[in-house]
């Protein structure tokens, strides 16, 4: 299956700049295939190095953080001799040797002619720890849950992909169209973990492809019992498992006391942060203005939260695998739940790591998201069906004016007055369409 961040780390390769690359994202996104893939394809060799499965490769940074016999001693090591500019250095789930990660330091001031790429499964949560490694001696690249176009490539339709690509915002015809909505029923469901994704593309099978995702699900929440502090691991249980009934809600904003009764933000904080820093969760913050960079209006004790793959998400509602063929219901359960959660999906894949939403001054209304464009702001309107209703947007029409408006939805696209309607399946190429 090809990954679009493939692109990114043959450009890490020749870049001018090029530092030790640390590859960011959630257990399971498929960081390890794709370095592999990529040592493979694009050097000579690949010295990979799993600090989990290998303990004894930490016996290698104990004494010091000399890079040059470190690489010499891997040689050995590995049966490899490891040389500069043509070969790889891969070190797997790095978070279980912390010596590892800070040589990265030492690799870009000392040794800058090896290629070195870094990855972890909870990599997110000790880079967020102080004294890690210093600033500026890595460059950073985040692999997410596969998006859309992604799918569409696992699918074999990847011309659905060229399609949005090219075409000017008019409808489609209707045989596409159809085709598309079909599909997009089906990532709904499937989501866009590798493996889940790959099994279903192979077989089909929605029930099979259902127990991948409880079994990631699982996995995640052995990751709380063993690498979250222990005064958190019940919080993160809470905070986890009500994010279903969060955004089945009209107001899908996130209340600790919906988690738990009495339950205050102080107490929780820290349970939300490691859930953000672990890539399980994108939080997306309300704004009450509308002007650019959002980051600097954005109200931090009001957000959503969502979590990062609408397949896991159906399988966390309990989502049954009959509604994959069942019209438009797969669409709609839970108050547009799937809808909204997929398009922060792939607005992060896209490149908006950071989420917003308007949210009028006395709350009497909400809009799904503001996007950022160079400073230009683009509000958008999910609706998860057929829908052409738009009172938030026209909302924040009166208050704002912005020259364009978005609605995503079911129908096809077109141009009504200002507002571009996209359908869900194109959000992912929402930029060259507005």
């Amino acid at each position: 299956m090809e990954r679009s961040l493939y692109a990114d780390l043959v450009a890490w390769k020749s870049s001018t700049r090029r530092k030790p690359l640390i590859l960011r994202g959630a257990r399971q996104t498929g960081k390890t295939f794709l370095l592999r893939q990529f040592g493979e394809q694009e050097y000579e060799r690949v010295a990979y190095c799993n600090f989990e499965a290998d303990p004894g490769l930490e016996s290698f940074f104990r004494r010091d953080l000399d890079p040059h016999r470190i690489v010499a001693e891997l040689s050995i090591y590995k049966g490899i001799d490891l040389r500069p500019e043509t070969d790889l250095i891969i070190f797997d789930e790095v978070q279980a040797c912390s010596q590892a990660l800070s040589s990265l330091k030492y690799f870009q001031e000392q040794a800058g002619s090896y290629h070195v790429a870094a990855a972890g499964s909870l990599l997110g949560i000790s880079l967020s720890r102080p004294g890690t490694f210093p600033v500026g001696k890595v460059n950073f690249l985040e692999l997410h849950p596969m998006s859309f176009p992604e799918f569409l490539q696992a699918m074999g339709k990847a011309d659905y992909s060229r399609l949005l690509e090219e075409t000017k915002l008019e409808p489609l015809p209707e045989a596409f169209h159809a085709d598309l909505v079909e599909l997009l029923r089906k990532y709904y469901f499937v989501g866009g973990m590798p493996e889940a994704v790959q099994h279903f593309a192979q077989s089909g099978d929605v029930r099979a492809t259902r127990a991948i995702h409880r079994e990631i699900l699982d996995s995640y929440q052995l990751d709380f019992a063993k690498h979250a502090p222990s005064s958190d691991i019940p919080k993160l249980g809470l905070i986890w498992d009500s994010i279903p009934h969060h955004l089945a809600k009209e107001n899908k904003k996130f209340i600790f006391s919906a988690a738990k009764k009495g339950a205050r933000a102080r107490e929780y904080e820290n349970a939300i942060r490691w859930l953000h820093d672990a890539g399980l969760t994108h939080l997306c913050h309300a704004v009450s203005a509308s002007r650019s960079p959002l980051e600097h209006y954005a109200d931090r004790s009001c957000f959503k939260v969502f979590a990062l793959d609408v397949g896991l998400l159906g399988a966390m509602a309990g989502t049954p695998p009959e509604l994959v063929v069942q019209g438009e219901r797969l669409f709609t359960e839970y108050r547009g739940a799937l809808a909204e959660s997929y398009v922060a999906q792939q607005l992060v894949a896209a490149g908006h790591p950071s989420l917003y939403y308007w949210r009028s001054s006395g709350g009497k209304a909400e809009l799904d998201f503001l996007c950022e464009f160079g400073g230009r702001i683009v509000p958008v309107e999910v609706k998860a069906g057929l829908s052409l209703r738009s009172k938030s947007l026209k909302s924040y029409d009166q208050q704002f004016a912005p020259p364009t408006l978005v609605r995503t939805n079911l129908l096809n696209l077109k141009h009504d007055g200002k507002i571009c309607n996209i359908p869900l399946y194109a959000v992912s190429w929402l930029s060259r369409f507005v």
